[in-house]
C-alpha cells in the first residue's frame, strides 16, 4: 500500500526526531571521510555524496574528505600510453606516472568533488575547498621502503616503488582553520605529499585518511568503499570489531585482499586517537547518514 504525502511527511518527521541523540553526539565533532576511487561511481552518485557531506556540515559536524582515484589514474595512464606496474598491490610510480597521478588527483578529481560540494551547499553557503598534501606542507612524507623474499634464493630483497610515500608528519593547522565554527568550508584533500627535500610523492589514500584523522582527533573515520564492510567466514557482515578482532581477522584469513590494508588503516587510526572507524559501501545512497544517525549503522565499526 502506497503512503500518502501526508503519511510520508509524518514518517520523515519521526526519522528526524529519532536522529536527534546522534546529531547531538556528533555536534562540533570532526569526521574524516575516505571517498574511494571505486566508490565514486557515476556523477549521480558523486552528487548524492556531496549533498550528504553538506548535510553533515549543516547538522553541526566538521566533515573532512580525503579521496582516492586509482581507477581514474589507470585510465589516464592507459590513454597516455604509460604502462602501470604493481608490486603487492602498490603502483610503481616513476616520473611519468607521478606526473599523471598528480594531474588526476590534485586536478580533475579534487576540484570536481569540491565543486559538487559547493553546488550542493549553494543555498547555505557551504563550500568545498580542494587541497593536496602539498598545500601549506599539510603532509610531509618519506619514500616507502618495501622488501620481499626472493622465492628462489630465499634472500630478502629491496623493492623500489618509485615516488610512493608514507606520511611522517601531518600539520593540521590549515584544516583546523577551514573547519572552525566560523567557516562553512569542507576540505577535500588529494593524497599527494611532499618530502622534506621538496619531492612530490603519491600516497595511499586510506593511509592519508587514517593519518589525518589521527592528527585531527576525529570522532569518526568513514572508509567508503565498494563492499558492505568486513564479512565473516559465513559471508555475513560483521557489524562491530575490536582492534584485537580486526588483527585476528587478518591473521586467520577472514579478511583478505584489499580489506587487509583497510583494517590496518583502521587499527592505526584508532590507536592514534580516533574513537572509531567504519568500513562501509559508499555506492549506497545516504550510507554516511545511515551510519552516523541510526541505531544499527551501515557497515563494520572498528573500535579500541
Amino acid at each position: 500500500m502506497t503512503e500518502t504525502p501526508e503519511e510520508q511527511g509524518w514518517a520523515t518527521a519521526k526519522t528526524l526526531a529519532e536522529a536527534l541523540p546522534y546529531i547531538q553526539r556528533y555536534d562540533r565533532e570532526t569526521v574524516v571521510i575516505k571517498y574511494g576511487g571505486h566508490a565514486m561511481g557515476e556523477e549521480s552518485v558523486a552528487r548524492l555524496f556531496a549533498a550528504d557531506a553538506v548535510l553533515l556540515k549543516l547538522l553541526g559536524l566538521h566533515p573532512v574528505v580525503v579521496h582516492g582515484g586509482g581507477p581514474q589514474i589507470s585510465r589516464m595512464l592507459e590513454k597516455a600510453g604509460v604502462k602501470s606496474t604493481f608490486i603487492d598491490g602498490l603502483r610503481v610510480t616513476d616520473e611519468a606516472t607521478m606526473e599523471v597521478a598528480e594531474m588526476v588527483l590534485s586536478g580533475a578529481i579534487n576540484k570536481e568533488i569540491a565543486n559538487w560540494i559547493t553546488l550542493a551547499g549553494a543555498e547555505a553557503d557551504v563550500r568545498g575547498v580542494g587541497l593536496s598534501g602539498k598545500d601549506a606542507r599539510l603532509i610531509t612524507v618519506r619514500k616507502v621502503e618495501r622488501t620481499k623474499i626472493d622465492p628462489g634464493s630465499q634472500i630478502e630483497q629491496s623493492i623500489d616503488l618509485g615516488y610512493v610515500g608514507e606520511p611522517t608528519r601531518i600539520d593540521p593547522q590549515l584544516i583546523q582553520g577551514l573547519i572552525s565554527a566560523d567557516h562553512d568550508y569542507i576540505p577535500v584533500i588529494a593524497p599527494i605529499g611532499v618530502s622534506a627535500e621538496g619531492q612530490t610523492f603519491n600516497i595511499n589514500a586510506d593511509t592519508v585518511a587514517g593519518a589525518l584523522a589521527g592528527a585531527l582527533k576525529a570522532k569518526r573515520m568513514l572508509l567508503l568503499t565498494d563492499v558492505t564492510g568486513v564479512l565473516g567466514a559465513d559471508g555475513e557482515l560483521i557489524r562491530e570489531m575490536s582492534i584485537a578482532q580486526a588483527r585476528d581477522a587478518i591473521a586467520t584469513g577472514v579478511a583478505s585482499g584489499g580489506m587487509i590494508p583497510k583494517l590496518e588503516t583502521a587499527i592505526a587510526a584508532v590507536e592514534s586517537g580516533v574513537e572509531a572507524v567504519v568500513i562501509l559501501d559508499g555506492r549506497r545512497p545516504h550510507a554516511m547518514l545511515v551510519e552516523l544517525f541510526t541505531e544499527h549503522g551501515a557497515g563494520t565499526l572498528i573500535t579500541r
